[in-house]
């Protein structure tokens, strides 16, 4: 079972000492400066703050053709070092020592980038015609990438590491640079290929890691398994939304779209049964597991 005393609560103090007027009164504002910062702690504060307020109707939507545009990268701090994903070290899923904390260094790197996706998500598409709900589901996705990131590094000081220790890899914001032209695409990589990919390494990684006696960081792993269901179904809720605009059939669609933006392979075994409960029926990823890679 979850231990739910793990899991920051959005309440009235979190984000509040934030100068919200430095921070602009806008969604897009906001969303830029939670990218472009370098400051981990600020970036995740920044992400609670703007949930907050957008959720308590205290800010616009926004415009980028007011603002600027989006940063081309995220901001990030001097480390970790950054290299190409063949150049990781290989690492356990399990184990103690050095193996436990290279596996939740490697899990906050992917969650900091899920942040940084997210928010980008939302400030880059600010003015494509969508309902208000599109946005109030990304930024509650936002706001649960940042508590996944938070807890992993409140994890690795638990275990006197910290994010930056280890060399990290750099393909993830690929995604955003291959999809920044197009809403539909980016909804098929990042929630339908990337998080789906969570749902089925995330709970046999779990058990892994409590077999070892590590209930602390498997805890961590319920809690982000339980947000990333949610945040896949939002994905395919919206990726549907804009096939039906665009009176394109979703799944031939999500075929082109993948094939076109994402560098590498659907591997299986997939998790079908959590695919499916979020809207992503099979009909969507195995025919790509085949011809891709």
């Amino acid at each position: 079972m979850t231990d739910r005393s793990l899991v920051p609560l959005l309440s009235e103090t979190e984000g509040a000492d934030l100068d919200a007027a430095a921070l602009g009164d806008t969604l897009y504002e906001r969303s830029r400066s939670i990218v472009a910062t370098p400051d981990l702690a600020l970036k995740v504060s920044i992400a609670y703050r703007t949930a907050r307020d957008w959720f308590g109707r205290r800010l616009a939507r926004g415009s980028a053709r007011v603002a600027g545009p989006m940063p081309s990268r995220p901001g990030r701090p001097d480390r970790p070092l950054l290299v190409a994903p063949r150049d990781m070290p290989r690492r356990s899923r399990g184990g103690a020592g050095s193996g436990k904390v290279a596996l939740v260094h490697s899990l906050a790197h992917i969650e900091l980038n899920a942040v940084d996706l997210t928010w980008d998500l939302i400030g880059r598409f600010i003015d494509e015609p969508m309902p208000r709900s599109f946005f109030d589901d990304w930024v509650q996705v936002g706001l649960e990438e940042a508590k996944h990131f938070a807890l992993l590094d409140r994890r690795l000081k638990e275990l006197d590491a910290a994010y930056g220790d280890l060399p990290a890899h750099d393909g993830l914001w690929q995604a955003a640079e291959a999809t920044g032209h197009d809403l539909t695409a980016r909804l098929a990589v990042i929630p339908l290929v990337l998080e789906a990919r969570g749902l089925d390494v995330t709970p046999t990684m779990g058990e892994k890691v409590r077999q070892t006696g590590d209930h602390a960081t498997a805890a961590i792993l319920d809690v982000i398994y339980r947000d990333e269901r949610r945040h896949v179904a939002f994905g395919a809720k919206w990726f549907r939304f804009l096939c039906d605009r665009q009176r394109r059939a979703p799944e031939p669609a999500f075929h082109d779209l993948v094939r076109a933006c994402f560098r590498g392979a659907l591997k299986p075994p997939f998790n079908d049964r959590a695919r499916s409960e979020a809207g992503l029926t099979p009909g969507f990823y195995k025919p790509l597991a085949s011809l891709i890679g």
